[in-house]
């Protein structure tokens, strides 16, 4: 058997056999020489007798798996490493760069784009300075598995453990606030303060004090001295919401807090020094508010100095499905209601939506579903009554609908069709009339016997 001593090379752990070979051969047509291994003990018992010029390895394997490996790495000066996953979320790629990682390959991955990362690896000299613990589990909701999020979660792991203050920029509802404080507690900041403030939801004149903080007297009302945000943040994170709104007297005093790290309360005479790390974000375009002298430049280029863009829920379709699920099963354990599931059409149907609320306006709409909608199941019909976003004739949504599931090859769908249809009219009349059923009845045309036979066989074929 060869003896491998020296050769140093590239090793490559992953316990998928397929992955091994692809990623080997695509670096060996590279003319890179290169190492297979299934597990991590597997690379222990090589390091005796060897060293590897990079180490790329997965994080899930059998046994000991791929961080706990790049701990060990990372101890004995050993690199650099290349983490690949196909869980891409928040906390399992910020705690892969803490522990030594240069970059963080998102399985399924292109191949050139894998060789260019070895390459880039191999060029650049290896981080010593990385934070070494874990974090523990975070309180964030970040979710996602489309191309464009994963980008998010990976700009978030590289930039989490730096204190550079980082803009975050985005549609309305998109998330902005959820990426602050993944930033914050996926950094060395964890263990102190994350405070918020929305910049555009305080009147101009008391954003002063709610910032800085003021003495006992500098304003009527002021009975005693108030800490302000900077203070309230010292050691962690301040995440500033909506900062293109902030009005440029405040922008000015703002600029000296980030350039020189100190600040007077209002009405004070004492310098405060801070150490607080700045995370600011908006929905507006700044460089458009800067060229029309709205907004200081060189305060944007104190806070842009990385930008995280998340994308608007109708450029992440495949993610649909997966936010909901998730609401409809939070919103049921906060609510303490029975749980409920989405049928294949219904998220066929919301994942067809162009949500301009984005996030928050999904999640609006399964908290409606958890407490309105009928039964376990919900329907395409249910999503039609509980969201203000369908607008039109009712029977184009029914015919969407029927097309649907007529192409998933469902079953039965007009008695599927009759049952909803009575449901929905029989719901909607007795909620306009408070309950009353003679004149829910009378508003439908229909007698009372027949609303009453109608209602209960509705409640009968719901029934879980």
């Amino acid at each position: 058997m060869a003896k491998h001593s020296d050769t140093p090379g590239i090793w490559i752990v992953d316990d998928d056999r397929g992955v091994r070979f692809v990623l080997a051969e695509a670096l060996r047509d590279a003319g890179l020489a290169v190492r297979e291994f299934g597990d991590a003990a597997s690379v222990r018992d090589a390091l005796r007798d060897a060293t590897p010029a990079l180490l790329v390895t997965d994080v899930r394997m059998p046994g000991e798996g791929g961080l706990a490996l790049l701990e060990e790495l990372r101890a004995r000066q050993i690199g650099p490493v290349i983490v690949m996953s196909a869980y891409t979320d928040v906390a399992t790629t910020a705690a892969a760069y803490r522990a030594g990682a240069v970059d963080y390959l998102a399985k399924p991955f292109d191949l050139d784009q894998a060789l260019a990362a070895v390459q880039r690896a191999l060029a650049d000299v290896p981080h010593a300075d990385a934070t070494p613990q874990i974090a523990s589990e975070p309180s964030h909701a970040l979710l996602g598995e489309s191309a464009p999020m994963r980008q998010v979660f990976r700009l978030i792991g590289r930039v989490a453990a730096s204190d550079l203050n980082v803009l975050v920029t985005g549609e309305t509802g998109t998330g902005k606030e959820l990426v602050a404080r993944a930033l914050h507690e996926e950094s060395a900041r964890r263990g102190k303060a994350f405070v918020a403030l929305n910049t555009a939801a305080i009147p101009s004149e008391l954003l002063e004090s709610e910032l800085f903080g003021h003495e006992a007297g500098a304003f009527t009302g002021a009975t005693r001295r108030v800490a302000g945000r900077f203070e309230q943040a010292e050691g962690g994170t301040l995440f500033l919401d909506e900062i293109g709104d902030m009005p440029l007297i405040l922008q000015t005093r703002l600029l000296r807090v980030l350039a020189e790290g100190e600040f007077y309360r209002v009405g004070g005479r004492e310098l405060i020094r801070c150490n607080v790390r700045i995370i600011a974000a908006t929905h507006q375009d700044l460089d458009a508010r800067v060229a029309a002298g709205q907004f200081r430049a060189d305060l944007k280029h104190r806070l842009d100095v990385v930008r995280i863009e998340l994308p608007p829920l109708r450029e992440r379709r495949s993610d649909i499905p997966l936010l909901a699920q998730h609401f409809l099963v939070s919103v049921a354990q906060e609510l303490k209601l029975p749980p409920k599931r989405f049928s294949k059409a219904a998220l066929k149907a919301i994942s067809q939506r162009d949500f301009p609320g984005n996030v928050r306006e999904l999640e609006n709409l399964c908290r409606r579903l958890a407490v309105i909608a009928s039964g376990n199941e919900i329907l395409p019909a249910d999503l039609g009554t509980s969201s203000e976003t369908q607008r039109g004739d009712w029977t184009d949504a029914l015919r969407d609908w029927a097309d649907r599931a007529l192409s998933d090859g469902e079953a039965d769908i007009h008695t599927r069709a009759r049952e909803s249809l009575d449901r929905v009219l029989l719901e909607a009349a007795l909620a306009a009339n408070e309950g009353h059923r003679q004149h829910a009845a009378t508003a439908l045309g229909v007698g009372r016997n027949t609303l009453t036979r109608k209602l209960g066989a509705s409640r009968t074929r719901r029934k879980p």
